[in-house]
């Protein structure tokens, strides 16, 4: 028998993305046919996950961002984004909690996967991030953060660790938490139509 209907998803993996994300079957089931709209092979490559960034950030060179956060988000490490994968993302950066953002934040900036970060991951997501400001904002950013290596270095300062320790998850969680202006050093916000 097996897939008989291969336009719908599978019994299983709605109840498994029900309960893995809390998100309702309306909504999974709505994600996963634009999904197979938008992908007639099921998966998304690191290439169209780029096109997509890029649309998103059009004044900006997001290609590094985009590989970094591909990266983040191919959990089983097969060079795609397939269907949970990408429903599983949706939830950690969209849900309404910090605790959840700020592990998959974690997940971004820890470029070799080996549970710690290292001053040089934070400057290479740092910079990353600085690319996707329009360069006419670059001018109004305070001039401690008017740099990628000036952002990394005020992010790593908020850890309390000198340019050779690493950083747990844990802590960097907390250290994020416990000041704004790191929470901000993050990430990249668009600013609103002026």
């Amino acid at each position: 028998m097996g897939n008989a209907k291969s336009g719908a998803v599978s019994k299983e993996l709605l109840q498994d993305l029900k309960l893995s994300t809390k998100f309702s079957e309306a909504e999974i089931t709505q994600w996963y046919d634009n999904f197979t709209k938008q992908c007639p092979s099921g998966r998304i490559t690191p290439t169209e996950f780029e096109a997509i960034y890029a649309r998103f950030f059009p004044e900006s060179d997001a290609k590094s961002y985009a590989q970094h956060v591909f990266r983040s988000f191919d959990t089983n490490e097969d060079g795609t984004l397939d269907f949970r994968e990408y429903v599983v993302a949706l939830h950690m950066t969209s849900s309404g909690k910090i605790t959840l953002k700020l592990e998959w934040a974690f997940s971004l900036f820890d470029v070799d996967g080996n549970g710690y970060l290292s001053k040089s991951e934070v400057c290479e997501i740092c910079a990353a991030i600085f690319k996707l400001i329009p360069k006419e904002e670059v001018p109004d950013l305070p001039s401690d953060e008017n740099t990628a290596e000036k952002r990394a270095d005020k992010l790593w300062g908020f850890f309390h660790k000198d340019d050779r320790e690493r950083v747990a998850e844990g802590e960097f969680i907390d250290g994020i938490m416990a000041n704004a202006d790191a929470m901000r050093l993050i990430q990249y916000e668009p600013s609103k139509a002026k």
